[in-house]
């Protein structure tokens, strides 16, 4: 099966720092691919690379074996990568439901022509997020909970092939969490790829066919979720060498 995503030694410098060092991963069609490491681990930063508001330093980026590693985010928005942010910032004033449309009207394939269009698309995806009863609220009053849903429903309105999910389970309750990975599920069901970062660890275990774990910038493991969860390098990178 070929990768729908690939990351060929893709390395990111901010002037002295490196902030992503060589990493090199597949991601298949289907696939949900968990990303952890330590805070400062470069996470966000990968996500940042493969959407395109950051560019690499040098390695390359491939999407459905091109690569994309030259093009701006809105282009790869069009091809059919998605993302959702850690930090939310609905847009301000607007309702739920234009929140989404907004998705709607830019995504995959150059998005949907008509506003009416793309609201109708938006109902669709927050009734799937669960997020129906609030369509007609404005966006930057619903709660954490609330927003990362929205973020959700956003991201999925540009119809997507590839979800980009930075900490979506991020300050929930646990029966949030479970709530957010019964959609995430319910997204890769619909033939959509994933590659979620999370530090809630028994979380992204259970949803995961794949771990990749970073730590300052490297690839430190990447496998099976019980195994690499196992691997003396992973315990040290959360724990420290005294508790490894």
């Amino acid at each position: 099966m070929s990768a729908i995503l690939e990351i060929q030694h893709v390395t990111r410098r901010f002037a002295g720092l490196i902030a992503v060092n060589d990493v090199s991963f597949v991601l298949q069609p289907g696939e949900i691919l968990g990303v952890i490491g330590p805070n400062g681990a470069g996470k966000t930063t990968l996500i940042s690379l493969i959407s395109g508001t950051l560019p690499p330093t040098s390695g390359d980026i491939l999407f459905e074996g091109k690569s994309i590693k030259a093009l701006p985010a809105y282009r790869r928005a069009r091809l059919g990568i998605g993302r959702t942010f850690q930090i939310m910032k609905p847009f301000p004033g607007l309702s739920v439901l234009d929140n989404v449309a907004v998705g709607a009207l830019f995504g995959h394939g150059g998005g949907t022509a008509q506003l009416a269009q793309a609201r109708e698309e938006a109902r669709a995806q927050l009734d799937f997020v669960g997020l129906g009863a609030n369509v007609d609220q404005r966006a930057d009053e619903l709660g954490g909970p609330g927003r990362k849903r929205l973020e959700l429903a956003k991201a999925l309105a540009m119809k997507p092939k590839v979800l980009l999910c930075d900490e979506v389970m991020a300050g929930l309750n646990l029966v949030e969490i479970d709530e957010v990975i019964e959609v995430i599920r319910k997204v890769r069901n619909e033939g959509i790829s994933i590659l979620v970062i999370e530090h809630v660890i028994k979380a992204i275990k259970s949803l995961s066919d794949r771990l990749l774990v970073l730590h300052h910038g490297e690839k430190i493991a990447d496998g099976e979720p019980g195994v690499v969860l196992s691997n003396p390098a992973v315990v040290e990178a959360y724990l420290g060498k005294r508790r490894a």
